[in-house]
């Protein structure tokens, strides 16, 4: 059976299985994984399983004199940029959406003609890009290659078409986007290379590194085989560099260990027309043997067929979890791209034996369930980890103990957290609503003791020594972080302090703690200290209790520095107090008064759709009997304006998912507004029915279905809302409300 008919049965079997009963394509057909791509959405097209350690991407951000597309010339986050056209290799163990750049190494590399090791040579131009869950492929111009990849939860798999001639395939370990160097090779047989990369350094830590060990294995024995290095020239004599290899020296005889800053590994072979060469990839946190083990455990005895077929399959059970009827296809392609980015981070970091380095340690330990890793939590705990809660919550409830074995290990809940090491990016302390929010909805299979326990610690431990709350003396003393620094983004770190004491406040009282809760609560309110009355917004504040001047409360629209805040402006944070909206309204002179300033945000362009804080504001109007309707004007305008199905379709970094889940939570009709409580926010479904399957160890109802009627405007608004079988006159429900009546219905109309 050639290629093209394996491929038409592989695509002919999915959809059967998936589309079968309803009549509809499978939901991984309508992933776009191109959406995200450019405007620094920073998603990539590579193949990737969910929640799986591997991806493989193709790296276009390195080595092109041709632009400016470079690297180390400018600050690229992403392996992979869509507007780009130079590529080098396809890199091994990536991170999606965010905004520093790490890992995307391992850059494996097929090549014809002359060998040539310089990256910055032997790139090329490509076409004909494909991407699909678990499948990228494109055409290499320069050498007349296909290429193809796709992965398994922990391995990788490449297949290269060449033409016919001499053909080689390359392995660099000396280049990546990561920020670290160091790297060795040790060649185990003509088929079959081993090593160790050093990755880490993520958003300034130095001390954030940690080693990714590796295994590569090609399915032909090459003609020839070795390594390059990169050349010094020797003290006292002019450098002479090699007229075939430049720079890099190769050594063809040497066949035992070699280690190095920028090193590399070649295979080289006779192909004929159309030959094709597959390369599999294991890697492991652990060592390298875990590597191999991961490698033969999901690898042996399989082609790339079937790899790639099992990772369809695995797409497509994860979002069938969610159906969507009605709706345009556009809307269906944005609504399970978004699942799909989704469900990329957090993603498990043990080997198939269970073992996964410990949490800033060098002790290796054995998990029974999935340990996970990448805990981007500033962004995350805002959405992502509520849809896991409502839609996966057995990987959620994973995700919890491991964020309570990484206090058992360290002494602290993860910040924001990378292959085992803290690398402290961003402000707050936000595992804490991540986990009330879930115990709240029904999730308790944890130790609960313990974790208020940790939750304490970081709220009452001195700030000095505190990883998650650094300026905790004075937020305990003062009641506020006052400006020390002028970029020490210290309103920011307050408000994030705010929330997260909220939440522990309702823990504790939910607990029988009630004096810790009415401490928290009150801690939680602090936020006033911040209103300045003559600006109308939150103002930094110096230690003397007075505001800092001069004040610009537009300063930071365009990222640049602001003091006190962090990456945006007064009006991205001042009604960033989701937990307090009627004392936030008090302190804004009442409802009209509220309510103008909060229409101003989005008439003025102020509001910033990229930017944690203000994801929630259109939210906000939902809290006034009378003007729900704004909320629901202003999540449509905004899901048509920067949603779309165009490598552009993301506002900005998707920031591990946290995008996607504002777009999957206000397109199916309901949004989490404030992180630690288990309520949101009722807004237009886009689509006219949606199905969630619900997990019953937790959930009374098998599933929740949610149906809109009455117009297809452009914009709708809500008429009429019927939980189960009875009228629902609020435009806020609880997540039990939710969950328990089984199915939401929508009447919607064209007038306000």
């Amino acid at each position: 059976m050639n290629r093209f008919i394996l491929t038409c049965t592989l695509v002919f079997l999915t959809l059967l299985t998936y589309g079968r009963d309803k009549g509809s394509p499978p939901p991984a057909t309508y992933v776009d994984p191109f959406i995200g791509t450019t405007n620094f959405g920073t998603t990539n097209p590579g193949a990737v399983c969910p929640q799986g350690m591997m991806s493989v991407v193709p790296f276009n951000v390195m080595g092109s004199d041709e632009n400016n597309y470079d690297k180390d010339a400018r600050w690229w986050s992403t392996p992979y940029e869509h507007t780009n056209t130079f590529f080098t290799g396809f890199s091994h163990v990536n991170l999606s959406g965010v905004g520093c750049p790490e890992l995307g190494s391992l850059l494996l590399m097929p090549t014809t003609g002359k060998l040539d090791v310089d990256y910055k040579s032997y790139g090329s131009k490509y076409k004909d890009e494909k991407a699909s869950p678990g499948y990228f492929s494109n055409f290499l111009t320069k050498y007349n290659v296909k290429t193809e990849v796709s992965a398994t939860p922990r391995t990788g798999v490449a297949r290269f078409t060449f033409p016919k001639g001499e053909s080689h395939i390359l392995l660099n370990l000396g280049e990546g986007l990561t920020n670290e160097s160091g790297a060795f090779f040790r060649k185990v047989n003509e088929r079959e290379i081993e090593g160790m990369k050093l990755l880490g350094t993520f958003c300034y830590n130095p001390q954030a590194v940690f080693p990714i060990y590796f295994v590569m294995r090609v399915n032909k024995t090459p003609k020839q085989s070795g390594y390059w290095k990169k050349q010094r020239p020797m003290y006292g004599v002019e450098a002479e560099w090699d007229q075939d290899h430049g720079r890099y020296k190769l050594y063809t005889k040497y066949a035992k260990e070699i280690a190095g800053d920028d090193i590399g590994s070649f295979f080289s072979f006779e192909t004929e027309e159309g030959e094709e060469i597959e390369v599999q990839m294991g890697v492991s946190f652990v060592s390298i043997e875990n590597a191999r083990l991961n490698l033969d455990a999901e690898q042996s005895g399989k082609n790339f067929n079937r790899v790639y077929e099992e990772a369809v399959d695995r797409w497509n059970k994860d979002l069938s979890r969610i159906t969507v009827e009605g709706g345009t296809e556009d809307q269906k392609k944005i609504f399970y791209t978004a699942l799909y980015h989704l469900l990329i981070h957090p993603n498990i970091l043990q080997d198939v034996n269970g073992q996964y380095p410990a949490m800033e340690s060098s002790e290796i330990l054995t998990t029974k369930g999935n340990r996970y890793t990448v805990f981007s939590l500033w962004d995350t705990y805002r959405n992502v980890h509520q849809l896991l809660t409502l839609v996966y919550p057995e990987r959620q409830m994973e995700m919890i103990q491991t964020m309570l074995d990484m206090y058992r290990e360290h002494g602290w809940f993860p910040k924001w957290e990378l292959y085992g090491r803290e690398t402290l990016t961003m402000e707050g302390d936000p595992s804490i609503p991540v986990i009330v929010d879930s115990w709240m909805k029904g999730l308790r299979d944890f130790d609960v003791d313990l974790a208020y326990e940790a939750m304490y610690k970081s709220a009452t431990y001195p700030g000095p020594k505190n990883l998650m709350r650094p300026d905790n003396d004075d937020y305990m003393s003062l009641g506020y972080v006052p400006l020390r620094e002028q970029y020490d983004n210290s309103v920011s770190h307050a408000l994030e302090y705010y929330i997260a004491d909220f939440a522990l406040s309702r823990f504790a009282q939910a607990l029988g703690k009630k004096e810790d809760a009415k401490k928290f609560y009150q801690r939680s309110l602090g936020y006033k200290h911040y209103y300045s009355k003559e600006y109308g917004t939150f103002r930094p504040l110096l230690p003397d209790g007075s505001f800092y001047t001069p004040f610009n409360p537009r300063q930071g629209e365009n990222f640049e520095p602001n003091p006190g805040f962090h990456e945006g402006s007064a009006w991205n944070y001042t009604f960033y107090v989701p937990h307090d909206i009627p004392g936030l309204t008090k302190l804004m002179g009442g409802r009209k008064n509220f309510l103008h300033k909060l229409q101003m945000v989005f008439d003025e362009g102020l509001y910033d759709p990229a930017n944690e804080p203000d994801i929630a504001y259109p939210h906000l109007f939902s809290y006034f009997s009378g003007e729900e309707w704004r909320t629901q004007y202003q999540v449509q305008r905004l899901l048509k304006k920067y949603f779309t199905t165009k490598p552009d379709g993301i506002p900005g970094n998707d920031d591990t998912g946290t995008m996607s889940g504002w777009a999957i939570f206000n397109m199916m009709g309901f949004y989490p507004d404030c992180p630690g409580l288990p309520e949101y926010t009722l807004t237009s479904p886009v689509f006219d029915k949606i199905t969630i399957q619900l997990n019953p160890k937790w959930y009374k109802q098998t599933e929740l279905v949610i149906e809109a009627t009455g117009t297809d405007a452009d914009i709708r608004y809500i008429q009429d809302i019927q939980l189960g079988d009875k009228p629902y006159k609020k435009f806020r429900i609880t997540h039990d409300e939710l969950v328990n009546a089984g199915k939401i219905s929508f009447g919607l109309t064209d007038k306000k």
